[in-house]
């Protein structure tokens, strides 16, 4: 059985006030004792009757400070509760803790960190004071079982939580990747990106060990999910140099059945079906195709959703031209756009209400 340092001490000063007080007793009465029943018995109420009382402070320990010692040992632990302690032990499967319990509580090396460590030492020292969670009921051994892990871990989901409020921009290492996205480390916690959610031309499995600026989709801590884009960190960092009604060049990536998806300057913007030409469109592949350098007008800018939406449409100097003489809709696309800016700025002047002149 292992004895903590605070155990011993407790042990050594019970046994010094239990020797005192037997020598003191033997000392006081040892000459006086007589088992006879003497002749005169007092009665009940006899004041000579009574006990004599002894003084005790020649003992050496008194009886409030054998009081105040017992005190400091607190024996109602419970799961859930934050203690602090004293490294006093290190083993090779874990670290012996004083926290002044009965017996020496055990924090396995599983549990002495949020992030993975090879060793003990890499985290702790003997003698070092800091805070325990405690995992566990008394075991048969009444061995309590300890955590640092658990406290890291709360205190990370409380820290991504208030920059998830900020809607702050993060930048983490991608450690691995898997068929759906990429997965980081955040606070120690583990964060995924789905694959629509990140923005860059290299190949998945190539992006292990880069740094990307990340924005929070999804903090839950009660479903341990911790969701993040790439994308939308991309496009809010390009927002704040776009505008709406601005003319960008842009290289289709991908086209889909209701649209082409454009990078533009590292960020992808679609280009609706609706939005490529006046004239009516089956399939964007009638008009695009992969790798296509174009020019395209922003319509929108959805920070919130990290979503920029694109225009040919706005850009053609007659209906249809994208479909008849797209390099038409190429050369006059600035005319174009400060034609399309016009009307906007026209369209909010009438829409703006009328002043009240008070005489």
């Amino acid at each position: 059985m292992t004895v903590t340092p605070s155990e011993a001490s407790a042990l050594e000063s019970t046994a010094e006030i239990a020797a005192d007080v037997d020598q003191a007793f033997d000392a006081d009465t040892a000459t006086d004792l007589d088992l006879a029943i003497p002749e005169e018995v007092p009665s009940a109420d006899d004041p000579s009757s009574r006990a004599v009382s002894r003084d005790l402070d020649g003992v050496g320990f008194t009886l409030d400070e054998f009081a105040a010692l017992l005190s400091k040992y607190d024996y109602n632990f419970k799961p859930g509760d934050v203690v602090n302690g004293t490294v006093f032990a290190m083993e090779p499967k874990g670290a012996m803790i004083d926290i002044g319990a009965k017996t020496a509580a055990f924090m396995p090396l599983q549990e002495v960190s949020i992030n993975r460590v090879e060793a003990l030492s890499d985290v702790l020292e003997p003698g070092e004071v800091r805070e325990f969670f405690i995992l566990s009921e008394e075991n048969e051994d009444g061995q309590l079982t300890l955590s640092i892990r658990r406290i890291e871990y709360q205190r990370a989901w409380e820290r991504v939580r208030q920059l998830q409020k900020e809607d702050a921009t993060i930048h983490s290492e991608v450690f691995a990747t898997n068929r759906g996205g990429a997965l980081v480390r955040v606070e120690g916690l583990r964060g995924f990106i789905p694959g629509s959610h990140i923005s860059t031309r290299k190949a998945k499995e190539e992006l292990v060990a880069d740094f990307l600026p990340l924005k929070f989709l999804e903090v839950d801590e009660e479903r341990n999910r911790l969701v993040l884009s790439h994308r939308r960190a991309l496009v809010e960092r390009k927002m704040n140099r776009l505008e709406v009604g601005e003319v960008v060049i842009g290289t289709v990536r991908g086209i889909k059945p209701y649209g082409a998806f454009i990078d533009i300057g590292g960020v992808s913007g679609l280009l609706h079906i609706s939005e490529i030409s006046h004239e009516h469109i089956e399939t964007p592949h009638t008009v695009l195709n992969v790798n296509d350098q174009m020019k395209v007008m922003i319509i929108d800018l959805d920070a919130e959703r990290g979503r920029i939406s694109l225009s040919t449409k706005a850009l053609e100097p007659e209906p249809g031209d994208m479909l008849t003489d797209p390099q038409k809709v190429f050369d006059k696309a600035e005319e174009m756009a400060a034609r399309y800016k016009q009307m906007l700025l026209e369209q909010a002047e009438d829409n703006e209400p009328m002043g009240v002149t008070l005489d």
